[in-house]
């Protein structure tokens, strides 16, 4: 699957790729909250209309209490005016937990992500994002956790 996405990757047109540093609240207070550093990468837009663009995405976070996620699904930014927009993802995807505090209740947990950014001069993005990681209640068990996340966007 790696090779088949790194394929998929150089052969495609614009194309984003995002490093995000933050840190994360589990809401079970015995879990071990941790500072996490994630990279995505985001596909070539296959909706682009007036002031939005649709694509899709892949995410790699991993926390330094030792949480891994990696998720797969659709992005969209929202261009306010020239320099400000706003960006959201829905991603599925596989969690790892490190310990038995860190228990999501599945492997199967989705990501999503609400930020707002600029762009800057040099025509790469910094935004600000908030992250929330559940089973959206596939599980009896759903604590969830939230991330708060600077993020670094740049188009190739």
């Amino acid at each position: 699957m790696a090779v088949s996405l790194l394929l998929w990757a150089t052969t495609a047109g614009a194309q984003d790729w995002v490093v995000g540093f933050g840190y994360t609240e589990f809401s079970e207070s015995d879990a071990d909250d941790s500072t996490v550093l994630s990279l995505e990468y985001h596909h070539e837009p296959f909706f682009t209309r007036a002031r939005w663009e649709i694509g899709a995405a892949f995410s790699l976070s991993a926390h330094t209490a030792g949480d891994v996620f990696a998720g797969i699904g659709i992005s969209g930014i929202y261009q306010l005016n020239d320099r400000w927009f706003l960006e959201g993802s829905v991603l599925p995807g596989l969690y790892i937990e490190s310990s038995f505090e860190n228990d999501l209740g599945s492997a199967f947990e989705i990501r999503s992500l609400l930020g707002l950014g600029f762009a800057l001069n040099s025509g790469d993005r910094l935004s600000l994002a908030i992250t929330h990681k559940s089973n959206a209640s596939t599980s009896s068990i759903n604590p969830g956790v939230n991330a708060v996340q600077v993020r670094w966007r740049r188009r190739f």
